[in-house]
């Protein structure tokens, strides 16, 4: 999936939405209202799956400190180490989805004729101060 992200990324950044008709933005903008519920869904599931990860890892320390047992620690490690992976992709979706919002806006903005309407920084790599 998140090839697949990276993929509708590149191609979001090389459309110049000035050479398209309205009725072409019209359409860009529903493929990508399709394309934002794709990845919103892939970002709720893996949301999910890394809190219970996390809610495991956690449950695994108390019952160590509780019991003192070395079963739990390495449980624990075990559940710290299957959740990086999945902090990671869920950054990786959460800020994919976020700039597809920004091409949307840019969207938008395009359909009604005026490309000025979304401030560049929105849909800009660069960080704003």
């Amino acid at each position: 999936m998140e090839r697949r992200l990276k993929n509708y990324l590149a191609f979001l950044a090389g459309i110049n939405f000035s050479n398209f008709s309205r009725e072409d933005i019209t359409l860009m903008k529903e493929e990508c209202r399709v394309q934002i519920g794709f990845f919103q869904h892939e970002r709720l599931a893996h949301l999910i799956v890394t809190v219970g990860f996390a809610i495991l890892a956690l449950l695994s320390m108390i019952i160590f400190f509780v019991s003192s047992s070395p079963l739990f620690i390495l449980l624990m490690g075990l559940f710290v180490i299957l959740l990086i992976p999945y902090v990671r992709h869920y950054y990786v979706l959460e800020n994919g989805v976020q700039t597809i919002y920004a091409y949307y806006d840019r969207m938008a903005a395009a359909e009604s004729g005026d490309l000025r309407v979304v401030p560049k920084e929105l849909y800009s790599k660069k960080k704003v101060r």
